[in-house]
Order: C-alpha cells, then structure tokens, then sequence
C-alpha cells in the first residue's frame, strides 16, 4: 500500500511559507539543493528541473502522486504554473478555488480524506502530502513525514500544521545534516 508523505519545509519555529504563502525567506544552500536535486527530483517544480541538471523524463523517486491545498498551489499559479509539478499526478484540494487553470491538475472540493484514502490502495509510488492546514485535516492518514528544517526564524506565516489540535506520536527515523544547519528529519508514525 502506499505511504500518504508530509514532505515539508519548515523554519525552526514551525511555518512552513510567509503569510502570503511565499516560501522565499528559506536559506537554501548548495549542497542542500543538490542532494535534493539527486534524492527527491519529483519535489521540484517542472520548470526548475533543467537547472538542476534534471531531464524531463527523469524518473520519479519516491512520488508520483501530489496532493496539494489552496495555499501550496496558489505560489504557482500566480506565477504562470498552473501545473507546477506536471511530471506528478496532481491534485489540488479547495472549496473555494473554483479551477485550476490546467486539465491535468484535478481540482477536489471535497472529501480529501476519501481522496488519500483512495489514493493508497492504487499502485504506485508514495503520496506526497502539500499544505499547513490540509496537514491537519489529513494527520490520521500520514504514514511519514519527511520534515526539511531550515536555520530561520520566521515569527509568522503558515504554520506546518493549521487547525486541528490532535497529538499524534511518531518516530525518529534518521536525520541528515547540511553544512548551513539545514537538517532533514524522516519519521514514521509511531
């Protein structure tokens, strides 16, 4: 069965983008940026792929599958991307959204619990899980979360996981470290 994967970047107090849903205040050191070009291809936008050296039938490593909030999509389409990770199957979920601007990014406007419920039982590569607050409303269904931890304060902005107090436990797995103090943290659910 596969893995519904919180694959997140977050600053050391917790946000995961500034309110304005803008990921840029995230220091991004080359040696982070190239193993995460070698380790996780499929995380990187489409349009990003050919400067990190990555070719556009690269396989995908551990996703194939993104399901993804307003919030984690809307960066994109603002800036000309309607399908940002087009190399995924993408889904986009939002009551509110009304369209997504491309055929292959399937809009869900309801049930995303049922979504990723679905989603697990088809063959394939992990899920890769997209959004503060559809990380809360998902948390009974993540499998790992996959935690990129980077050297900043942010103060505010979007936390990693918005709107649904419920402690769940998981497990320390392996971490690795960068020379700029990012660190990547894999857990499972305990």
């Amino acid at each position: 069965m596969r893995k519904l994967s919180y694959f997140v970047g977050m600053s050391l107090d917790g946000y995961i983008a500034a309110s304005d849903d803008s990921i840029d205040f995230f220091p991004l050191g080359a040696e982070f940026l190239a193993w995460l070009g070698a380790e996780y291809p499929e995380t990187l936008p489409t349009a990003a792929r050919p400067h990190f050296g990555i070719s556009d039938d690269a396989p995908n490593r551990h996703y194939d599958t993104i399901v993804m909030g307003r919030g984690t999509y809307r960066p994109g389409l603002a800036a000309g991307l309607p399908n940002p990770y087009a190399h995924l199957k993408t889904y986009v979920v939002s009551s509110t959204l009304g369209q997504t601007g491309d055929p292959a990014v399937e809009l869900v406007e309801s049930d995303p619990l049922g979504l990723v419920q679905r989603l697990k039982k088809e063959e394939g590569l992990d899920i890769w899980l997209g959004g503060g607050k559809l990380g809360a409303q998902l948390i009974d269904e993540i499998d790992e979360l996959v935690i990129k931890s980077y050297p900043v304060i942010a103060g505010d902005g979007v936390r990693a996981f918005t709107g649904n107090f419920k402690p769940t436990n998981f497990k320390l797995e392996r971490r690795k470290d960068f020379e700029d103090g990012t660190q990547v943290s894999w857990f499972s659910r305990a």
